[in-house]
């Protein structure tokens, strides 16, 4: 017989859950994300169950379905159980029971559980964008009824001044996918990112899914951020960010909607945010970013009793586009959410996976061009990041050319890609810095439009004219908010699927 033993600093009130996971009378209840229908972390990694129980001495757990039945026992301290369950593979239906012992007895059961992988989804607006708003919206929705083994679950829109154990509220409860659950109303639920992320996994993973959904439009990544990940990038605690005429205290979402989350098992995460840090604290989020994913892993780590990899692979999308021809901030939000590096993984970001999305613009969107309605094919471009890093499968191809190296010529660059690569002549897409200066080049630096003159198999050529040779001191790609139309940018992966990444690099390092 197992037992479990974790002493909490931070209590909260829970919310009641349905009659099937709490006994009211008791205060006896599964924490506020469990319920009937949900996915369980598979093995090799072990599902952790915890609740309340206002009295008694222990909770006995019991697992049954058709692979695995098992009993154990866990204390009750301080009004909280917990307890590690025996890793189970992917499959169900179970059925989950606790009976509290001591004092009055009482039991309450989940059924039709699934182990699977369960995957994290999270960000700003348009991970909050719904399924009913993407392009194919009707025939979208009409697939949900096929695929009863995804099951999908969202925290509600809440904020906490300190951190939370149980979510204050849920949105929508572990279901299974139907389109009015898909389909609410706009910026609601579901998320047409996480859906399509999930659904594409499944079709190549052929087990159950599970999908928590925790976002909110219009959001910075400081109110994501513990206090602790900010305090590492010399963020105070108490300061507020003034965004769209709401000022959002730092911490308030990691507070409500992750903190109480950090006990589950999870496979891994998805994220798409930084729209809303383009202008607000943009130089910061070369540290905030790489450093929320840092102090995520570290906390579902030890929120799950060590069930959740230290590592988890972490995939987010780089941002898309807004307006044309403006200096908004976004190519330096796409750089800094690769650690400026312009590829992921690399070794600040290990085991993350990106999809370029400067190709999507959607100028036309009925709910503005910085939501984009093509969500299919970022969420294809993410799965296969999961499966290549999350899944190890070797053969997936996940990235678009990346740059290798530039040789200088008198009158051209030779810009080799490490890939074959399909690529379109274009005259502004690529610049240059001309500088007498040997220094690296910056935003404030002049830049000019090098026109693409000839392509081969893994390079292309840009021309420098009207820059001397010694002066041509740097050279950038797709360094614009919306540097190309859709699907049309000017290097693509050979079979024309996957788009280069924006890329800057200095002729000259910094000294630094």
């Amino acid at each position: 017989m197992r037992s479990s033993v974790c002493i909490w600093l931070v209590f909260c009130a829970f919310a009641p859950g349905s009659s099937e996971k709490s006994n009211r009378g008791d205060g006896f209840s599964f924490a506020s994300y469990y319920g009937d229908h949900m996915v369980l972390q598979r093995a090799p990694e072990r599902a952790v169950v915890w609740g309340y129980a206002r009295s008694g001495t222990e909770v006995e757990i019991s697992l049954i379905g058709p692979q695995s039945k098992q009993v154990n026992s866990t204390p009750i301290i301080n009004g909280i159980w917990k307890m590690v369950l025996d890793a189970v593979q992917a499959g169900g239906p179970y059925k989950l029971t606790a009976v509290k012992r001591g004092g009055a007895a009482a039991k309450i059961m989940l059924t039709d559980i699934l182990f699977g992988d369960v995957w994290l989804c999270s960000g700003q607006s348009n991970m909050a964008f719904t399924l009913a708003q993407v392009i194919n919206a009707t025939e979208e929705l009409a697939l949900a009824y096929k695929f009863p083994n995804v099951r999908v679950f969202q925290a509600a829109l809440e904020q906490s001044s300190v951190e939370l154990l149980n979510l204050a509220r849920v949105e929508v409860p572990w279901s299974r996918p139907t389109p009015e659950i898909l389909g609410g109303k706009d910026f609601t639920h579901f998320s047409a990112v996480c859906w399509l992320f999930g659904r594409y996994l499944y079709k190549t993973l052929n087990y159950p899914i599970g999908l928590v959904e925790s976002s909110w439009g219009g959001t910075p990544i400081e109110a994501w951020s513990s206090p602790r990940a900010l305090h590492m990038c010399g963020i105070k605690t108490f300061e507020r960010s003034p965004l769209w005429k709401q000022l959002w205290a730092n911490s308030v979402l990691w507070n409500a909607m992750i903190h109480p989350l950090l006990n589950m098992t999870i496979k891994g995460a998805i994220w798409y945010q930084g729209e809303a840090n383009a202008e607000y604290d943009q130089a910061e989020y070369l540290c905030t970013f790489p450093t929320l994913i840092d102090d995520w892993r570290m906390a579902f780590h030890r929120g799950s009793e060590g069930q959740t990899a230290q590592d988890f692979p972490f995939g987010f999308v780089q941002l898309c586009t807004y307006g044309k021809n403006v200096n908004d901030g976004f190519p330096e939000i796409r750089w800094h959410q690769t650690a400026d590096y312009g590829f992921v993984p690399n070794p600040r970001m290990k085991k993350t996976f990106m999809a370029v999305a400067i190709d999507l613009p959607d100028e036309k969107s009925p709910w503005g061009s910085i939501h984009p309605q093509d969500k299919q094919d970022v969420a294809f471009r993410l799965v296969q990041g999961a499966l290549a890093v999350a899944y190890e499968e070797k053969e997936v191809h996940f990235q678009g050319p990346l740059l290798s190296k530039v040789l200088i010529n008198k009158t051209f660059l030779n810009v080799t890609f490490n890939q074959r690569v399909k690529a379109t002549l274009s005259n502004n897409t690529f610049e240059i810095c001309c500088s007498k200066e040997e220094k690296p080049c910056a935003e404030g630096s002049t830049w000019f439009a090098a026109p693409m003159t000839e392509q081969g198999s893994n390079y292309v050529l840009v021309s420098i004219a009207p820059c001397p040779i010694d002066n041509v001191a740097a050279l950038r790609y797709a360094w614009s908010d919306w540097p190309c139309d859709f699907k049309a940018c000017p290097i693509y992966s050979a079979d024309g699927g996957l788009p280069a990444p924006p890329f800057t690099i200095n002729r000259w390092p910094s000294s630094s």
